[in-house]
């Protein structure tokens, strides 16, 4: 993955002034489209996207400096108006174009980003395959935004506003596995970027012919595989560590990608106040 990953990078850097198809540049590195904007954002810090626009604002920073015609360099980047790309230039440098041009500065650089691997070995990751026939998630939705760190304020003031007795209703309904109560995060943008929406789901797995109270939202789940990755630990910091390695470390070094799907976290063990806790956390993926 780092190789691919840093071919990527260099297909990007030649053709920054043109319509860069990154679907089709995946497919052609043997991966996913998918699977290569999660491992870019979780290891570069940043979507895909947002590395593309901050180079070319870097070389047209240049261009604009060597007095070249606005328009042209708009044009050169894919913006249909000086306006658009004035106002994509200032979200990267802080100042306009024509501020650059009179004072020379200030300027934000994004350099060409090298994906390293650095392999430590000094911390097992406890993990297990495993396949899994369709079942189906239910239990109760709401949009909330993506934070990457910490406890996220959105899902707990919904899960806090759920009828006392309802956890308990919901585990006598799951029936499959992964079993207890879920945490469920669906419909994730695919550059991972923060603040960005996602459907979260609390609820539990029941299999593909359960009958549903009309009351729940439904996931359908089709049949496939999922790596499976135990810990435990502070939470939700533990769980969270884990889940940066498992982009860090552990797909890296292993013949497994993330596919689309939704990402599921049981709560196997916690303590009274969820300062600790022993939590699963499921990816789907396939086979790289």
């Amino acid at each position: 993955m780092i190789a691919v990953l840093n071919r990527l990078v260099e297909y990007v850097e030649h053709h920054l002034t043109e319509d860069i198809d990154i679907g089709g540049l995946a497919t052609g590195l043997g991966t996913t489209e998918y699977h290569v904007r999660r491992m870019f954002s979780s290891l570069a810090g940043m979507p895909l996207s947002e590395y593309i626009r901050r180079r070319r604002m870097t070389v047209a920073a240049a261009e604009v400096l060597a007095g070249d015609v606005l328009v042209d360099i708009a044009v050169r980047y894919g913006y249909g108006s000086t306006e658009a790309f004035q106002r994509a230039f200032r979200a990267v440098h802080g100042v306009g174009p024509g501020d650059l041009r009179r004072h020379g500065g200030p300027l934000r650089s994004q350099s060409q980003l090298r994906f390293r691997l650095t392999v430590e070995g000094n911390t097992p990751m406890d993990t297990r395959i495993t396949a899994q026939p369709a079942f189906r998630m239910i239990g109760h939705a709401t949009p909330v935004p993506l934070i990457h760190v910490g406890a996220n304020p959105h899902i707990q003031a919904f899960i806090a506003g759920l009828p006392a007795d309802e956890h308990a209703r919901l585990k006598r309904l799951g029936n499959a596995a992964p079993t207890g109560l879920l945490q469920v995060s669906a419909d994730v943008d695919p550059d991972y970027t923060e603040g960005s929406e996602l459907t979260y789901l609390h609820g539990v797995a029941v299999d593909a012919h359960s009958s549903v109270p009309a009351d729940l939202t439904v996931m359908e789940v089709p049949p496939g595989d999922w790596a499976v990755f135990r810990t435990s630990g502070p939470y939700p910091e533990a769980l969270q560590s884990m889940w940066a390695a498992t982009a860090t470390d552990w797909f890296p070094s292993n013949p497994w990608r993330l596919r689309p799907g939704p990402a599921l976290v049981a709560v196997l063990e916690r303590a009274e106040d969820f300062a600790t806790a022993t939590c699963e956390l499921w990816l789907p993926v396939e086979r790289g």
